[in-house]
């Protein structure tokens, strides 16, 4: 079920101004100097259930990028992760769950017995496909296109939820935008507005709209980042907001502890979405993740398990205010 009412206006003069700043740095990209390649090979190493792709070629999208155009294809479906009911009978909203990280989540969610709602900002068929692999799994998908950086739309996002769903348990807040800067001169207030206003203020816009639905063992997970735990040279203002998500999260854990609601984090590492392709000049993308100490990047169906432990009350009733690293590096904190 697919309603575009918030597609039109706000939500394509967001993505108009996501790509008039993707259209700067990618000028900016293209009249540096050949060179500055890596020091070296690395071997990936592979310790998870199925052997996991260890390249991806030379590619640029234009944003908010698209999983259907990534090469190779990332992996979600998680085929050797087997449903136990961890959340049966439980509804989450997804934000962001159209592609990479958000419908590897979505698909395990449903596997684990929840339905699911989506929340995106414009590409339908990236959303459509998320909507398809949760019914495959048995479960209702409700799309909810819109623009995060606007408390209207995350109001109306949590109440269509409860209205489809007749309740909300679990919440994750994981849209984000991120481009990537060589300098801080680089970066214009109007573009450090909009990273700062789409990952800090969605996640609190959304979460302030879903607590007041929210139950006692209910839980709210939010995507921090390893670049929010050690920084990043070219990713100052986003590496900024998600230092700012794990101290929210810890804040709003304390805040709500007394309610039974959980709030926790993950803080992924190098993972293939398309967020990247949709940062990095092409070059640049064909050695992402390289520098890990696994040698590669994670697909989202290694990350979406954490994810799983943090929203069921059986697995992690005990915990709240954690950043849980997921990040192929031993000195992730």
């Amino acid at each position: 079920m697919t309603d575009k009412r918030q597609t039109p206006g706000r939500v394509e003069s967001t993505v108009d101004k996501q790509r008039e700043i993707q259209r700067t740095q990618d000028s900016r990209d293209q009249a540096k100097p050949e060179g500055g390649g890596e020091d070296g090979e690395k071997s990936a190493v592979q310790a998870g259930a199925r052997e996991q792709p260890e390249e991806q070629p030379p590619q640029h999208q234009d944003k908010p990028g698209s999983e259907a155009e990534l090469v190779p294809e990332p992996r979600f479906s998680a085929p050797d992760y087997r449903g136990s009911g961890k959340l049966e009978g439980k509804v989450a909203l997804i934000t962001g769950g159209d592609s990479g990280i958000g419908r590897a989540v979505a698909v395990l969610f449903a596997r684990e017995g929840a339905d699911v709602a989506i929340g995106y900002l414009s590409e339908h068929e990236d959303a459509e496909k998320t909507r398809r692999c949760v019914e495959a799994e048995g479960r209702r998908c409700l799309l909810l296109p819109g623009d995060v950086k606007r408390a209207d739309y995350c109001r109306e996002a949590v109440q269509r939820t409860v209205d489809e769903f007749g309740r909300l348990d679990v919440l994750v807040n994981n849209a984000a935008f991120q481009e990537h800067a060589d300098s801080l001169e680089d970066l214009s207030e109007e573009r450090f507005d909009e990273t700062l206003r789409t990952n800090v203020h969605g996640y609190f816009l959304m979460a302030r709209a879903a607590i007041p639905h929210l139950r006692r063992g209910a839980a709210i997970i939010n995507t921090g980042s390893v670049v929010g735990l050690r920084g990043s040279a070219k990713l100052l203002d986003y590496a900024t907001t998600k230092g700012a998500i794990h101290a929210f999260t810890k804040s709003l854990a304390s805040n709500l502890v007394d309610k039974g609601i959980r709030v926790n984090a993950v803080a992924p590492g190098p993972v293939w979405t398309p967020l990247n392709p949709a940062d990095r000049p092409a070059d640049e993308v064909a050695s992402f993740g390289k520098d890990t100490d696994m040698g590669r990047a994670a697909q989202p169906e290694e990350l979406s398990p954490a994810y799983v432990f943090l929203a069921s009350d059986v697995c992690s009733g005990y915990v709240t205010g954690i950043v849980l690293p997921v990040t192929g590096s031993v000195d992730a904190i």
